[in-house]
């Protein structure tokens, strides 16, 4: 591992917290060095106020790359476009920077909204959307606890966020090199937002069989992949 390239800041999906990342940071390489920005929980934060804040918590005095999970991808897009100094790249993970859903599944969750952010998500839920029937039981439960962590008036109106997003502008001002993670089981994200981000900003793409939640469904895997990428970034 290059020895000035070794520091990863992770944005997490909707949850907002750090607890889904667990997996993934125990198959790292040692050498690489891990620091997740958590989201407010009680506290609704648009796109633009939110990557403000965690500009200002970004390490400025060494190179680091930004990985970037679900809800967390046009977050990073807009950090990346501040082009804060020593960002190196950026990895999205089942990313998007249009609303993740067309059509009338768009207009059905923009209702629902706010009832299911009121609704503790079911297990069976969380396998079917998000970590597939094969997933440990453990994971079920760390995915629906950490979901349940955010108040319901802050996850409603993050949901309906997702769906206004546009931040292909902002995309296109991206200098630095990204790595696209795609699970090819992906219930949630429309599979055309890959081509519409690769459109915008061409990237090395790394095409992976798993549902929603790749980083923790398929977490060696994807330790391998954003490894390679910070290597060649390094070297």
């Amino acid at each position: 591992m290059n020895k000035t390239l070794k520091k990863l800041v992770l944005l997490p999906g909707m949850d907002g917290s750090g607890e889904l990342f667990r997996g993934l940071v125990t198959v790292l390489p040692e050498e690489l060095e891990t620091e997740t920005l958590w989201y407010p929980a009680d506290r609704y934060m648009n796109y633009g106020e939110l990557a403000g804040t965690l500009r200002g918590a970004i390490p400025v005095d060494e190179p680091f790359v930004l990985v970037a999970e679900s809800y967390g991808a046009p977050l990073a897009v807009l950090i990346a476009s501040l082009e804060p100094p020593n960002l190196k790249g950026i990895v999205l993970s089942a990313g998007y920077v249009t609303s993740p859903l067309r059509g009338w599944r768009r207009t059905l969750l923009w209702d629902l909204a706010p009832l299911l952010a009121r609704v503790s998500m079911p297990g069976f839920l969380a396998r079917y959307l998000l970590v597939g029937q094969e997933a440990p039981q453990a994971l079920v439960e760390l995915v629906t606890g950490a979901v349940s962590w955010v108040t319901p008036k802050v996850l409603g109106a993050r949901v309906r966020e997702v769906l206004n997003v546009d931040v292909r502008a902002e995309l296109a001002q991206v200098k630095v090199p990204v790595l696209y993670l795609q699970p090819t089981k992906d219930k949630l994200v429309d599979p055309g937002c890959l081509g519409e981000m690769r459109a915008v900003k061409p990237g090395r793409t790394e095409m992976i069989e798993s549902p929603h939640l790749l980083l923790q469904c398929e977490a060696k895997v994807a330790a391998e992949a954003i490894t390679g990428f910070v290597t060649e970034l390094g070297g």
